[in-house]
């Protein structure tokens, strides 16, 4: 079934309730910490949350920082609301398309992506349009989950996806083919979650972005 965003509002106003304590904090919560570290946020840098839902990075943000989040679920984000303020961080929360971001190129030095290449309709649309927002040379986190780069998908993946794209997700999607075409260098890489199922991988803007 492919995902829209039509489906994703409604899928994600039944998740919203039920996110943080279900998903985040038994699962996904040391892959966010870890993402987070990997990113290594300086102070007064401008940071972009995209698809920042619930909200589970902005207590992970160090403080000083200045961080604008987006979701295009207002369930969501009326539960990242819920965490603020936070001390010491300057944080915006805005309700938007994360295929069509509404903010100007290079305004941010750093753009964290977690769980949301794999929901967004079009995922390589995404990750291009959080570069563009980044300064040359900025960089940008991601932890999601991603089918291997090299080889053919296997019966029983595509056989779990009809049912992940039920709740919201796609688990075929390959990191390179949503980078492919961006000009942007992968500078870290490490497995995390599920045995590497799920990637941690820092990258850079290039100049052309």
């Amino acid at each position: 079934m492919k995902l829209t965003n039509r489906r994703s509002r409604i899928i994600y106003h039944l998740w919203s309730p039920i996110y943080d304590g279900l998903f985040d904090r038994f699962f996904a919560a040391p892959g966010r910490r870890r993402a987070m570290q990997v990113l290594g946020l300086q102070p007064g840098e401008r940071v972009l949350l995209v698809g920042v839902g619930t909200g589970a990075d902005l207590p992970l943000l160090p403080a000083s920082v200045r961080a604008i989040g987006l979701d295009l679920s207002l369930d969501m984000l009326a539960r990242a609301r819920a965490k603020l303020p936070l001390t010491g961080r300057d944080v915006t929360l805005l309700q938007a398309d994360a295929q069509a971001l509404p903010l100007r190129a290079g305004e941010f030095d750093a753009a964290v992506l977690h769980l949301v290449l794999s929901v967004v309709p079009d995922g390589a649309v995404c990750l291009q349009e959080a570069l563009r927002t980044l300064r040359p040379d900025g960089r940008a986190i991601i932890f999601d989950k991603f089918a291997p780069d090299d080889g053919r998908l296997t019966l029983g993946r595509r056989l779990v996806n009809l049912v992940t794209t039920l709740a919201g997700t796609d688990v075929t999607r390959r990191f390179g083919d949503r980078a492919a075409g961006s000009r942007c260098t992968i500078v870290h890489d490490e497995p995390s979650l599920l045995r590497g199922a799920y990637r941690i991988i820092l990258i850079e803007r290039g100049d052309n972005s």
